[in-house]
């Protein structure tokens, strides 16, 4: 099975601290690390890896939704510019984005999150308490909520 999987998996079971929401074609959640508050992924409900493999339908609606995710990344965490980005290799080929709030100064010298060194990024330091973790969720589900209210 692969990574995104596993995941999605833990979702349907209840155990993924990290599940902020599920909407039609993904599941929003939090990074486990925390190097750049806010940290948010968007994981397709469809096991593809690349968005062409999507029928049309499908696609359209996970890019409004991925959009909607990010805008609601912003509000909630503020951040100076957001940054996007579909990855995948190795394990994780399947589909899901990042959304990397940053801020003027967040690292050494501009640039990428990738610049920074692995465990730098995956530094446990940045794992999120119980109560950070909390808060971090309903910012960011309430922000989800609002638009889609819209």
């Amino acid at each position: 099975m692969c990574g995104v999987c596993d995941r999605i998996q833990l979702i349907k079971e209840g155990r993924n601290p990290y599940f902020v929401k599920e909407l039609e074609t993904g599941y929003v959640v939090l990074g486990d690390h925390q190097r750049f508050q806010g940290y948010t992924l968007f994981l397709c409900k469809e096991h593809a890896t690349e968005l062409h493999f999507l029928e049309k339908e499908f696609k359209n609606r996970f890019l409004q939704e991925m959009a909607l995710t990010a805008e609601a990344v912003y509000r909630a965490f503020g951040p100076d510019k957001l940054n996007y980005e579909l990855l995948g290799s190795g394990n994780f080929t399947h589909m899901h984005w990042h959304f990397y709030p940053r801020t003027v100064g967040d690292t050494p010298t501009p640039g990428p999150v990738w610049k920074l060194p692995m465990e730098e990024l995956y530094n446990d330091k940045y794992l999120p308490g119980e109560e950070t973790l909390f808060i971090m969720k309903e910012k960011l589900n309430e922000e989800l909520e609002k638009l889609l209210a819209q």
